[in-house]
């Protein structure tokens, strides 16, 4: 391919890019207006009162911004979870971000399948994939087991391993299911604080957050001890 149309190519991948941006651009902005009271009881109600009043357009608010936010990583996974946990409770908000998280998974598996890993390089830093494909955590034999485990961990750059399941030995429906569920332990606790935040319980929200990283942060002590090669803490500094 000549170095003219791989000028060409770029140019419209960026041009979608900056279309898709510009297209969420309104609904990031009206809900960062809707964010402005939410520190005191009523402006937390008011603001969950206009988000669920738009029925199923609230819904897609939450789902766009899930979608988009992984896709072209625009945004940290975190207050769109905690978003819908506010709005739509621990389970609905949980669910809402499953289907979100299934749906862009898919839609960068097949974009990678159909076009190439060059692809990847359009939304990511070449560097950073480079660094996550040269880990040697994904040289070893349990990658099943790697990926729920990495998925599974709070702090963790999730939407980056994302990108790299299409160039990781695992089949492509295996790593969609993996990518969504394995998720849980990390969106159920901010579906969770959004929840309680709506009602005010700070202590609440500071407990499980304190105890989930104290879970987690053991595990990867004991992990990275027992597999010195291979550790944890090396996927986090990417």
């Amino acid at each position: 391919m000549s170095k003219k149309s791989n000028i060409t190519k770029n140019v419209i991948k960026l041009l979608l890019v900056i279309l898709v941006i510009l297209l969420m651009l309104p609904l990031i902005l009206k809900i960062s207006v809707l964010f402005k009271d939410i520190s005191t009881e009523e402006g937390r109600l008011a603001f969950k009162d206009q988000i669920t009043n738009l029925g199923f357009k609230g819904i897609f608010i939450i789902l766009g911004l899930t979608i988009i936010q992984i896709f072209l990583l625009v945004l940290p996974g975190e207050p769109v979870e905690i978003l819908a946990g506010m709005c739509y409770g621990s389970i609905g908000g949980l669910i809402i971000i499953y289907i979100g998280v299934f749906i862009s998974s898919a839609i960068i598996i097949l974009l990678i399948n159909k076009y190439g890993k060059n692809i990847i390089y359009s939304f990511v830093e070449k560097d950073k994939i480079e660094k996550l494909e040269n880990s040697k955590i994904f040289k070893t034999g349990n990658l099943d087991l790697i990926l729920i485990i990495l998925f599974a961990l709070p702090g963790t750059p999730k939407d980056l391993i994302t990108y790299m399941g299409a160039i990781l030995p695992i089949r492509p429906l295996k790593f969609i299911m993996i990518s969504t569920f394995a998720r849980f332990p990390s969106i159920i606790t901010s579906t969770i604080m959004g929840n309680n935040l709506l009602e005010g319980n700070w202590f609440f929200i500071i407990g499980v957050y304190v105890i989930t990283f104290a879970i987690s942060g053991i595990f990867i002590y004991f992990y990275n001890k027992r597999n010195k090669k291979q550790k944890i803490t090396d996927i986090m500094k990417v």
